[in-house]
Formats: structure tokens, C-alpha cells, sequence
């Protein structure tokens, strides 16, 4: 594993992000953790679900957190993918970009129900 990505599965569009994201995973680089699974915060004490579910956390193969957009670029970066996300950590992007994504992460829910016509998803009724 390169990066576990602890992620929102009931956000329609993080959902299926992280799905594409592991449909393209060949090599297994990328391994995901829902934040809503029952026993999250025994399996992963050190991460604070409640903060991980405002913005999106990844744990790096050497015990490394990182969040936010820096995530989205590491995962597509795994797949192979990472030339299509790379301008946004391009020193005079990040910043809007990072705004950008505080945005889209506080009103995920909106956005989903806009772009999917779903709102949440429970569980099984999205990508799986």
C-alpha cells in the first residue's frame, strides 16, 4: 500500500471517485477506508473521523497524514493518473484550488445531489 484514503462513502461524488480510483488500481497502491464503517475509530485511533469527514485524510505508507486536495493528487498519482491533477498543487494554483476544495468539502452533499440527483448514500446504494 502507498496511501489508505479515508473517505466518505455516503458522499455520492467521493464515492465514486474513490471507486474509479480503485477500479484503476492495478498494482493495489491504494487502499480505502470508509469513515462510516462500525468500527473506524477502534481500527484507526489515531485518526479523528469527525475532522477526517470535513476533509478528506490519507495516510502515506510511512505513517505520513496528509488531507485535502493533496490526497485527490496522491490517489490519481497511484493510478497513474497524476498528470491530470498535478497543476493543482502548481505553486500559484494551490492556494484557489485548496480554497476551492474547502468549498466543495463543506457542501459535498449539495454539490452530489446537484451533479448525481442523489444526496447521500447509504450503504450499497452508490458505486457498490
Amino acid at each position: 500500500m502507498k496511501l489508505r484514503i479515508f473517505y466518505d462513502s455516503h458522499c455520492p461524488l467521493c464515492d465514486a471517485e474513490m471507486q474509479q480510483i480503485k477500479q484503476l488500481d492495478s498494482a493495489n497502491h491504494v487502499e480505502l477506508q470508509d469513515l462510516n464503517q462500525a468500527e473506524f475509530e477502534t481500527r484507526f485511533p489515531y485518526i479523528d473521523a469527525k475532522f477526517a469527514n470535513r476533509i478528506l485524510h490519507a495516510e502515506l505508507a510511512d505513517g505520513t497524514l496528509i488531507k485535502g486536495l493533496d490526497v485527490t493528487y496522491r490517489a490519481w498519482d497511484a493510478v497513474g493518473k497524476g498528470r491530470w491533477f498535478a497543476f493543482l498543487r502548481a505553486p500559484f494554483i494551490k492556494p484557489v484550488a485548496d480554497l476551492g476544495y474547502l468549498f466543495f468539502a463543506k457542501h459535498r452533499y449539495r454539490i452530489s445531489y446537484l451533479l448525481t440527483g442523489k444526496r447521500r448514500c447509504k450503504a450499497g446504494t452508490c458505486s457498490r
